[in-house]
């Protein structure tokens, strides 16, 4: 450097073919980094390292610039500039990282590369501006099995296609995986951006796909994290939208994030492992709750009911644990506990009369329990286990669990029958009731809800209701059990109807099993 301008002293061949220049004035290197150069020179520095990048978006070249000098004085303004083309290397890391980053089906980001868009995007000081949408595809995993993988694919990008013209510009589509896709959406408006979105989500799907001779229509779960809702890492947000999406695959419609769903989610995970260890350490008891001849106000059978305190002497209701167990599959251990201790019940109590009794204890069977459980072997082995005969069981099923799958919940059902066991179908009216169903299979016992016998006496709607269940189960040759009973003239007016047992607690609350056979002895005498 001299008279205050830079002067190049040497530059090899690989400088000039770069189009760095060979006149100091005229230099690209000069230009664009004379700045740091003088500063260098300025300096006591004796050696400094810069990246650098050269040339447009498209042709853009990267070196690593090194300033270098023998001695850092003022009075020697030389310096060697070296410069190292990492061009190549840098852009192989770009191609491998992007590739790395992108789904290769549909070209979109990948769960990685849409959590970098979320981190680049998305700041402690504007996430109120943004929310993640989780998009997940009902019924794909029928078409790859029915139809092969390479349709699902071609349904796949199809779908994306979709998607993206169903996006504004600025927001970001992402295939998360398998038949998940995760939208990052900017809101403009507020939070109802995110609810208008989603409409038009579903109405872009709501067209069917042409695949090879068929038309398949796809319908979609949706979840909604809102950026506003979150104050921990970016990458939350797209957990918590999959978190609402599960949810609203049971709801059937668009599902927001709130904190206290997780909580409750939270709360049952805890739930689901203290009953794990229940069971598995025989913590669980049976409550038996009379069932009685409305004619003769004798009991004839008992309906065992779960019940469980928990090592911190809390007792959780049914309607808490039997749902988690149902979802975890704990309803199968649990049922198969509550099947043996209803067994060995029935046994203490002929042992303690001195003789075989009659009256029958109803033990309940979940949907859950029917489809993964082979129920009439562990029935038929309960009952040789504790030498009871299977006439002493009634068997309690809803309509739901009838309905998931009818021709095999009826070979179970026939299978009992065989056992001698009594068939009642629960909660009878409050789900998908079907005639046919009641035709065909062996069914003895309708038990009409309490939601109907409840106030019956003084809303006529539900007094017809129960006339025509009390109907249609005589016309079947079924008898019947009402549910919920509390007062005399309750009981005296459903006898007159023609019902032909009751239960509620105007014969009795759930008892411990002493207590239950104390109460028959005295019902009975």
């Amino acid at each position: 450097m001299r008279d205050g301008k830079f002067h190049f002293a040497a530059l090899n061949r690989a400088f000039r073919l770069a189009g760095l220049g060979i006149v100091a004035a005229d230099s690209a290197l000069v230009r664009l980094l004379g700045t740091r150069i003088r500063n260098f020179l300025e300096s006591s520095e004796t050696q400094s390292e810069i990246a650098w990048q050269f040339g447009d978006e498209v042709d853009c070249r990267y070196f690593r610039v090194m300033f270098a000098r023998r001695a850092a004085s003022r009075a020697q303004m030389r310096c060697l500039v070296t410069l190292v083309d990492q061009t190549s290397e840098l852009r192989t890391e770009y191609s491998l990282r992007r590739e790395m980053a992108t789904d290769s089906l549909t070209g979109l980001p990948n769960r990685a590369g849409f959590s970098d868009e979320l981190e680049n995007a998305i700041g402690p000081d504007n996430r109120a501006n943004y929310a993640v949408l989780v998009i997940n595809l009902d019924r794909f995993s029928r078409v790859n099995a029915c139809m092969g993988g390479l349709a699902g694919d071609e349904l796949l990008i199809s779908v994306a296609r979709r998607l993206k013209g169903a996006l504004r510009g600025r927001d970001v589509l992402a295939r998360m995986g398998g038949d998940e896709f995760g939208v990052m959406l900017v809101l403009d408006d507020g939070p109802n951006d995110a609810f208008h979105v989603a409409k038009r989500v579903q109405a872009a799907l709501a067209n069917p796909f042409r695949l090879s001779d068929f038309e398949i229509r796809v319908e979609c779960a949706i979840g909604i994290a809102m950026g506003a809702d979150n104050d921990g890492d970016p990458e939350d947000l797209i957990r918590n939208a999959q978190f609402a999406v599960k949810r609203a695959k049971k709801s059937g419609r668009t599902e927001v994030y709130h904190t206290r769903a997780f909580d409750i989610a939270r709360e049952q995970f805890g739930i689901e492992t203290e009953l794990r260890r229940a069971i598995e350490n025989g913590q669980m008891t049976l409550s038996f709750q009379p069932i009685c001849d409305l004619a003769s106000g004798k009991i004839v059978a008992f309906e065992a009911l779960s019940r469980w305190t928990t090592e911190d002497g809390v007792q959780l209701s049914p309607n808490d644990f039997i749902p988690v167990a149902e979802e975890s599959g704990l309803i199968v251990p649990l049922g198969r506990w509550a099947m043996e201790e209803a067994a060995r019940t029935l046994a203490k109590w002929d042992a303690a009369a001195g003789l075989v009794g009659s009256v029958k204890v109803a033990v309940n069977l979940s949907a859950i329990q029917l489809q993964r459980d082979q129920i009439p072997a562990m029935v038929s082995s309960a009952l040789d286990r504790h030498g009871i005969c299977g006439s002493r069981l009634t068997l309690e099923l809803t309509e739901s669990a009838i309905v998931t799958d009818p021709d095999r919940i009826a070979q179970t059902m026939r299978a009992l029958k065989e056992l001698g066991t009594t068939l009642a179908m629960d909660d009878f009216g409050t789900g998908y009731s079907n005639l046919a169903y009641l035709q065909k299979l062996p069914i003895d016992l309708l038990k009409i809800d309490r939601s109907f016998v409840t106030g019956m006496l003084a809303d006529r709607d539900k007094i017809a209701i129960v006339r025509a269940i009390l109907s249609l189960a005589q016309a079947l040759g079924m008898q019947t059990t009402a549910e919920g009973i509390e007062t005399n003239e309750l009981a005296q007016t459903l006898a007159a109807l023609g019902c032909t047992y009751g239960q509620g607690f105007l014969y009795a609350r759930p008892l411990e099993a002493d207590l239950a056979f104390q109460l028959l002895a005295e019902r009975n005498a």
